[in-house]
């Protein structure tokens, strides 16, 4: 978008409780990383921390069966796993929304 305003950015993903974080997307200024970014390169940045969170909620749960972890833990990289997928099916039907509203137009 010119000017950046409204560019979609993403967090990072760092090891440890930070990567359990359901921000998956983070509106605001778009800055000079942003732009060069194609909306394919998006879309698989957010699969792949939408995979990541998944599996670092399921890594976190085989923990608390061993007795590693605790279940607050557990229950937040739940939560948070829950809302990442909430998150990523929610992109998913807008963008095959927006196809099919593409699709319905005459030429």
């Amino acid at each position: 978008m010119i000017g950046g305003i409204g560019a979609i950015q993403f967090k990072t993903a760092v090891d440890g409780a930070e990567s359990a974080s359901p921000n998956l997307l983070q509106g605001g200024v778009g800055t000079s990383e942003s732009i060069g970014s194609s909306f394919a390169d998006v879309l698989s940045q957010a699969a792949t921390k939408t995979v990541n969170t998944l599996q670092g909620a399921e890594q976190m749960s085989i923990q608390a069966l061993k007795g590693d972890a605790d279940t607050r833990q557990v229950v937040d990289a739940v939560l948070s796993a829950q809302q990442a997928l909430q998150t990523t099916i929610a992109i998913r039907d807008k963008v095959v929304s927006a196809y099919l509203e593409i699709s319905r137009m005459s030429i």
